[in-house]
């Protein structure tokens, strides 16, 4: 499907700031971004967009489901395409790196507590937080 199909279905006319968002989101290797690192990529790219645009655009986006916003305790956002699947985090502490991983012991583990307690569980979302391996080595060298 390409990126003008993916906003029609979402509901959201075709514009060149949520195209380029949208290209940009599906082409990036760091798959979670924050609004402000999406800014400046665009600006130094070239591209003719206001950080409010984007802020707007990512919203709209969220909105419509196609993108996934976490929120994490450092107060910071960011965001990633919504491809369906279930996977949690780990967070570096010191620079903001964010890894995924899914374990399938955790999910059950979840599962069962749920059930322990007699809910049926809707969402959920596992966030761990620490020093990724390349911040251990800038402390120790």
């Amino acid at each position: 499907m390409t990126v003008s199909q993916e906003l029609k279905k979402a509901g959201l006319k075709t514009t060149m700031p949520r195209l380029r968002i949208l290209e940009f989101l599906e082409n990036s290797r760091n798959r979670h971004m924050s609004a402000e690192e999406i800014y400046q990529i665009l600006k130094d790219a070239g591209e003719d967009v206001g950080l409010a645009t984007v802020y707007r655009v990512l919203t709209q986006f969220e909105t419509a489901g196609l993108v996934m916003r976490h929120k994490f305790e450092d107060g910071r956002s960011v965001y990633e395409l919504d491809q369906g699947e279930h996977h949690d985090h780990i967070l570096c502490v010191k620079c903001g790196r964010v890894d995924e991983f899914i374990d399938e012991t955790i999910e059950k583990r979840q599962r069962a507590i749920a059930d322990e307690n007699g809910y049926a569980m809707t969402d959920h979302a596992l966030y761990i937080y620490g020093i990724c391996p390349k911040c251990q080595k800038a402390a120790a060298g």
